[in-house]
């Protein structure tokens, strides 16, 4: 699994496929259907716009956060990803150490992990708790069960109070 995530990693960073603006990839949700977000009983554009005003409304001077809600889920579209459990890695910290950071994890490629590359190669000046809302937000086990906490090091605890509550809302 490591290699074939290294490999679409390596081959989607380079942002060539294909060019859109943000609203028509929004659009472009309304024809993904996401049995795998728990989260959702309305369209995804929905979902994207509600999240975003929620957010405006409780946070109102942090327009970055409100951006990211925006965004967070734009990389939903892509189809191109595996998941599966290899047991060479079901261990507590697998091939990690204890607080590495989750920017040191390699996890399963999804549309997450598309969305943080295209911010993150495009020069996006969203702050770095931006970022990791975006990368993890469908990380449930972390921000729901809280299990994978001994891979944070100290910036992903400060970042994961920002995903818990954009989670809550």
């Amino acid at each position: 699994m490591y290699n074939f995530v290294k490999r679409m990693r390596e081959k989607y960073k380079k942002l060539n496929t294909f060019k859109m603006s943000v609203w028509k990839c929004c659009e472009l949700l309304n024809e993904v259907v996401d049995d795998s977000d728990p989260d959702l009983d309305e369209t995804q554009i929905e979902h994207l716009l509600q999240t975003a005003e929620s957010i405006r409304k409780d946070y109102p001077s942090e327009d970055w956060l409100h951006l990211t809600a925006q965004i967070h889920d734009l990389g939903k579209y892509f189809k191109d990803k595996l998941n599966y459990n290899n047991p060479s890695y079901n261990t507590k910290c697998g091939i990690y150490s204890q607080g590495c950071g989750l920017e040191t994890v390699t996890m399963s490629w999804r549309h997450e992990d598309y969305m943080y590359l295209v911010a993150k190669e495009n020069g996006a000046t969203l702050p770095q708790a931006g970022s990791f809302i975006i990368r993890y937000h469908s990380f449930y086990p972390l921000h729901k069960e809280g299990t994978y906490k001994h891979l944070m090091n100290k910036e992903d605890e400060d970042n994961l109070m920002w995903l818990q509550n954009i989670q809550s809302i």
